[in-house]
């Protein structure tokens, strides 16, 4: 097998993001679009804050996360 097939491979072997950390990282910013969404509704500025620190908090806690290992599926 060549080394072009080889890394054709290993391209093709990706998991779109399925790892813990990215599942956290998507349900902590969710949540955060959820407060701020409903701090806009209910015209609540410091609870619209506290949903874009949440956006903060879940990207800060998905980089946590993938610098830990939890980022990556190991290789079968």
């Amino acid at each position: 097998m060549s080394q072009a097939s080889t890394k054709e491979q290993q391209v093709k072997q990706g998991h779109h993001g399925s790892t813990p950390a990215a599942w956290a990282t998507v349900v902590i910013i969710s949540i955060a679009f959820l407060v701020g969404t409903l701090a806009v509704i209910l015209g609540n500025w410091p609870m619209f804050w506290v949903g874009a620190a949440l956006v903060v908090v879940g990207a800060i806690v998905g980089k946590i996360m993938q610098k830990a290992g939890l980022g990556t599926i190991p290789k079968r």
